[in-house]
């Protein structure tokens, strides 16, 4: 069984270089609470190979908190 962290990780390193916020995370996954993606995201930020910071989501254009696989 995969985990959300797993899926989101997935997620991220599938969409790499571009990068994507939590609500997009959140309904391209089918999470029921945006939350979910945002404690993963924070925890994938703290390994290495993700960078966290404010820019364009590539999937909804929003400028706000995105996460991307460098």
């Amino acid at each position: 069984m995969t985990t959300v962290l797993g899926e989101v990780r997935n997620l991220i390193e599938t969409m790499a270089p571009d990068a994507v916020c939590d609500d997009c995370i959140a309904n391209l996954l089918d999470l029921s609470v945006r939350q979910h993606a945002n404690h993963k995201t924070r925890e994938l930020a703290e390994m290495p190979g993700f960078d966290r910071r404010r820019n364009d989501c590539s999937f909804c254009g929003s400028v706000k908190l995105v996460i991307r696989c460098a």
